[in-house]
């Protein structure tokens, strides 16, 4: 173990187990432990190891229907894969290349014809990201 601070004790009759404030599941699994077999109240056992009590029974929940591998963090981030892959990206920079009057709706209703699912939105961020949109031209007298 690291240092005391880095350190949560789940203690019971005959004696005590040092669970790392790092360990997401350790605490987890040891917050139900306090709480189902040591009569710790849900509030007190979810303060001590970080959690809400909304949190908490959550994780009950949790463990009750899959036990200590519904408990294991999951993988952030989108469900689903990419929308904007590197064939719609280059579809898109073809458009603007071909046509840099071309609006974002139109390359979107183009690419739907083509069988791509892509928003407008989508094809905003692309244009944004990759400096594709239309650079307007500025004198010095603050007139276009």
């Amino acid at each position: 173990m690291a240092n005391k601070e880095d350190v949560i004790y789940l203690e019971g009759q005959f004696g005590r187990l040092a669970i790392n404030s790092n360990d997401n599941l350790g605490k987890k699994v040891a917050m139900l432990i306090e709480n189902q077999c040591l009569g710790v109240p849900a509030n007190a056992a979810a303060k001590k190891y970080g959690y809400s009590r909304t949190r908490f029974y959550q994780l009950k929940d949790d463990f009750e229907r899959g036990g200590t591998e519904a408990l294991l963090s999951k993988k952030k981030g989108p469900g689903r894969k990419y929308v904007r892959t590197e064939t719609i990206n280059n579809q898109i920079i073809r458009y603007k290349f071909l046509d840099p009057e071309i609006s974002a709706p139109v390359i979107a209703q183009k690419m739907r014809q083509l069988g791509y699912k892509i928003s407008i939105r989508s094809v905003e961020r692309t244009i944004t990201e990759l400096g594709l949109q239309k650079k307007t031209l500025f004198l010095k007298s603050g007139k276009k």
